[in-house]
Order: structure tokens, then C-alpha cells, then sequence
């Protein structure tokens, strides 16, 4: 059922307003706050109205950021308040300070970890919500939302959210969903003693949501399971990349052949198999092949990729790490410097959004059965699949494609294709409002844009 459009002069009748509240990711490139900040401009191009909320810290984007300048619920007073019980008392005007944009960039650099491992009393806390010691801040979220924005409909980026959702339904009375875009990495990760009682309590506080999405069946099925929730009331939507300033000419250089890995330096992205792989492949064409890592270092996988490089001294100049790239042209000049792509991950991943943006630069990839990229890959025709966790069999793969370049650009080009068609914007939120609309929500008639919001 598509979004329906009433037939009232664009004047009289205000646009459907959204309000997403989004996770900021403490001054690192989040896949899922910056995909979220897709989704606004793209349903923002579709002439909804869309206030994008930050959480925790600002976000970081490579694209034109709209999401809003205040940040609510802000890490460092949360973790005051987790700690404090004094810090609770003290007026709002002392302590708000600390939830500048500037102030939290800088802070969370500095101190604060978002490691789950250290963060299972924190998190508890979160979801006691209306209950908890972060009482304060959910008030002043629920009030934005409520008494100031008045949207048609709110959703939460992630369930881990889910603290504020029962003082919001006593205050707004529109529908209010649910992204589910990882939740369950982060509360994989915590410790044994905390991990069942955050699943226990997301899942009951969960219940008050109308509705949630995915971005893959998988994902949908999995999350279902994982947090009890009926599938009548979990909707896919795609992924959604702007293509904007991907896919230019690339011109020909006489480099080896390159195999990239970029996402976040981390154990459960799987660096040590794109290692591994490549030692195994060194060894039987040595020189031949250039391995090459971009990606965000968080201050707590140092050691981890400390050890890594120390691993990689063999292959010599053959492999190289180029950071994280700080533009989204230094981004797609990444992509457009490999013949192929492989983030071999650990864990199940369930967005998987540089396999999209290798393929929208006619990349393709080399990805583990399982997860989202078995759905991701039979979609875009854009790569190959290896069995999970087996540097050898990634390394076949990897070498089968290196000997085919016929293949690799027809794998490329489909794939390349394929994108465009199916996880373009205007696909995202064309799906996104017709979902909404069965809910009651409608967009009223604004003459869409077509295009993203830009600067």
C-alpha cells in the first residue's frame, strides 16, 4: 500500500512530520547514525518533514548533516548521573553545559568508553528510564518530543533506547517504532552477569513499540527471536546509500591487484581473517596481490591491531593502512583504488553498508555466508560468498577472482546496477511512508523534491 496523497491545494496542509531520534557514536564515522541521516534527507526529499534527534554525542557524517544542534540525553550526564547520586541533584544549569556539541566531542575522545564490556550497570540504568537515575533526562527528551516538535510519528534508531518509551506513550499519542540495526552486538558483548537481564528488560519495555524495522529479512527473523517480538509487527525497508559523488571514471593505473577491507578496526568486523587471508595468499604469490585497511580505530582495539600489524611484517609493502578517511571523497578515492572488497566478519552483521558503496563504485565483493550479505548478494548480484571465520576459504575467493578479471567487472557492473536500483533513497523512503501510512500516518501533498538536501 503506497503513502496516500489527499487531494488539498500543497498550502493548506502541513507535511508529515518525523522525528527519528538517532545514537551519535562518540566522534567516530557510525554506520547507523550516518544511515540515519540518509533516511532523513531522503524522506525529507519526499516532502515529509523530519527532525533528526542526537543522543548520547553529536553525530559524524560524510554527507550534509540534519540532524538537530542539541543533543538530549548527553553521555557525560549520563554517566555522571550513573555514578552520582549528588550529580542528580545538582540544578540543570550547571550540568547542562555538558551537553554542548563541542564540549561532548571533545570528552568523549578523551574519556568515556562505549565498550559494552564496560558498560552493563550503565545500561541498566538507561532502561530503567522513567524509573532510573537518567530520570531527568528522559523527562527533558519526552518534553522536546511531545510539547515542542509534536511529530505525526517518533522513531528510536535502536531498542537500547527503549528507557523513554514508556513516559513518551504517556505523553504523545501518535505511533512510535523502532529501528533494529545491531542492538544485539552490543548486548552480546556485555558481561555474563548483565547481558540476559538488558535482553530481558529490552524485550519487555519493548512490547509498547507499534511497530519496528529492519533492513533484512535476516535480520528481521533473527531479532524476532532474539527479543521475542511477532513478525505481524516487524517491517523490512532497504538500505539506502546517496550516491552523490560515488562511481565517477576511474582511470587506469598500473598498480597490483588490491583486495581492501574498510570498516571499523575491530575484532567482530573480522581484520584477523582479512589477515590471515592475506598471509595465505602471500605465500603463494608473493608480491603479486596488495592488501589494503581503512577504517576507524577505536583507543580500545589498539592492542588488537598492534598485534595485527606486528602479524602483517611479512607481507612487507604488500600491505598498508590508510586510516580513517576524514571526507567522502577520500572515502570513494578508498574504493576506487581496490579490485575488490571483503569485511569478513565475526559476528552476523545486519546492515553491511560498505558492501553498497563498494558496489556503487563498481567494487565487488568477496563476503561470509552469513548475516545480511547472503540477502545483500543474491539482490545485487555484486559478489561471492565464503564459508564464516576460514582465512583459507577467503583466500580461494579471493585468488578465483583475482585470476577472472572478466568476471570481477561483470560482477562489478551488475552490481553497480543493482544498487542503483534497489537501495537508492527514493526506494527507502517511498517504503518507508507507505509502511507508515498503514499505521495511519499519511503524507499530506508537498510537492517532493527528488533530490537529497544539500548545502
Amino acid at each position: 500500500m503506497g503513502f496516500v496523497l489527499l487531494p488539498t491545494p500543497y498550502s493548506l496542509l502541513p507535511p508529515l512530520h518525523i522525528a527519528i531520534i538517532t545514537a551519535g557514536g562518540a566522534g567516530m564515522f557510525c554506520g547507523s547514525c550516518m544511515h540515519d541521516n540518509t533516511w532523513a534527507r531522503a524522506l525529507m526529499a519526499a516532502g515529509a518533514e523530519v527532525s533528526l534527534i542526537p543522543t548520547y554525542t553529536p553525530i559524524r557524517v560524510d554527507e550534509q548533516d540534519v540532524s538537530d544542534t542539541h543533543v538530549f540525553m548527553g553521555g557525560i550526564n549520563l554517566y555522571m548521573e550513573h555514578r552520582s547520586r549528588l550529580w542528580r541533584q545538582l540544578p540543570r544549569a550547571i550540568t547542562r553545559p555538558l551537553d554542548h556539541p563541542a564540549v561532548l566531542r571533545i570528552l568523549s575522545k578523551l574519556s568515556l568508553s562505549n565498550d559494552a564490556a564496560d558498560l552493563g550497570d550503565l545500561t541498566l540504568d538507561m532502561l530503567a528510564g522513567e524509573s532510573g537515575p537518567m530520570s531527568r533526562e528522559v523527562d527533558e527528551l519526552v518534553e522536546h518530543i511531545a510539547s515542542r516538535l509534536k511529530p505525526d510519528v517518533v522513531i528510536f534508531s535502536n531498542a537500547l533506547l527503549v528507557g523513554g518509551l514508556k513516559r513518551l506513550k504517556e505523553r504523545f499519542d501518535g505511533p512510535v517504532f523502532c529501528t533494529l540495526q545491531g542492538d544485539d552486538v552490543f548486548t552480546e558483548d556485555l558481561p555474563e552477569s548483565h547481558k540476559q537481564r538488558v535482553i530481558d528488560e529490552v524485550s519487555r519495555r519493548a512490547q509498547l513499540f507499534d511497530g519496528f524495522f529492519t533492513h533484512t529479512r535476516f535480520y528481521r527473523d533473527h531479532m524476532a527471536e532474539y527479543l521475542g517480538l511477532t513478525l505481524d509487527h516487524m517491517h523490512v525497508i532497504p538500505l539506502g546509500i546517496d550516491f552523490a559523488g560515488h562511481g565517477g571514471e576511474v582511470s587506469p593505473t598500473s598498480r597490483p591487484f588490491t583486495v581492501g577491507y574498510f570498516a571499523r578496526i575491530a575484532p567482530e568486523k573480522g581484520l584477523h581473517h582479512f589477515i590471515d587471508a592475506a598471509l595465505h595468499l602471500h605465500k603463494r604469490r608473493p608480491g603479486e596481490i596488495h592488501f589494503k585497511v581503512g577504517g576507524y580505530l577505536n583507543p580500545q582495539h589498539r592492542r588488537y591491531f598492534a598485534d595485527l600489524q606486528q602479524k602483517t611484517q611479512p607481507l612487507g609493502k604488500s600491505f598498508e593502512y590508510v586510516g580513517s578517511p576524514d571526507t567522502l571523497a577520500e572515502k570513494v578515492a578508498f574504493y576506487q583504488s581496490l579490485d575488490l572488497l571483503s569485511v569478513p566478519t565475526e559476528f552476523l552483521e545486519p546492515k553491511g553498508l560498505y558492501v553498497l558503496e563498494a558496489l556503487a563504485n563498481g567494487v565487488p565483493v568477496v563476503q561470509p555466508r552469513h548475516g545480511a550479505f547472503p540477502e545483500m548478494i543474491e539482490a545485487t548480484e555484486g559478489g561471492h560468498l565464503f564459508e564464516p571465520r576460514d582465512a583459507e576459504a577467503l583466500a580461494t575467493a579471493i585468488e578465483r577472482l583475482c585470476d577472472a578479471p572478466p568476471l570481477r567487472e561483470s560482477l562489478g557492473n551488475t552490481g553497480q546496477a543493482k544498487v542503483h536500483a534497489l537501495y537508492n533513497p527514493s526506494r527507502m523512503a517511498e517504503m518507508t511512508l507507505s509502511i507508515l501510512s498503514e499505521h495511519g500516518t499519511t503524507l499530506s501533498p508537498q510537492p517532493p523534491s527528488n533530490k537529497l538536501p544539500t548545502t
